[in-house]
């Protein structure tokens, strides 16, 4: 088997943050809302076919990254999920929102609203990760 890539509409759309234990994490690049993205490092395509311990490592990622998102940004509530309609890789959206955001109530995929984040902000969200995370980002 190769070596791991990135499904590349993931790579044209986000920024790479790092890797945890078991998924690489990356921030779509539209800061109107908080929307990370975990991507397992696996060729298997859903959840239910990692193995018992890959997917408890994976919802250890998603709690964490979930209380990491309502610790850092103003947000009423999490979405969490693992759609693969288009990107068929295995990829789990944890999205932060709130009532004030810029497609409320509506889903956050397919809208054309932008704002890319800046370095500055990136580079605070990476300290903050690694706080939250500790030695399980790198």
């Amino acid at each position: 088997m190769n070596s791991f890539e990135l499904d590349p509409r993931l790579e044209k759309d986000c920024l790479v943050l790092g890797r945890l234990d078991i998924s690489m994490l990356l921030l779509m690049n539209n800061a109107l809302v908080p929307w990370f993205i975990l991507v397992p490092r696996t060729y298997k395509t859903e959840i239910i076919d990692l193995s018992e311990a890959e997917q408890a490592s994976l919802l250890e990622e998603i709690n964490i990254l979930s209380a990491f998102i309502k610790s850092n940004f103003e947000v009423t509530k999490l979405n969490t999920a693992s759609i693969g309609n288009i990107v068929s890789q295995l990829h789990v959206h944890v999205v932060g929102r709130h009532p004030s955001d810029y497609c409320w109530p509506g889903v956050v995929w397919g809208t054309k609203e932008r704002k890319k984040y800046t370095d500055t902000q990136v580079s605070e969200i990476i300290v903050a990760l690694k706080q939250q995370f500790g030695n399980k980002f790198i």
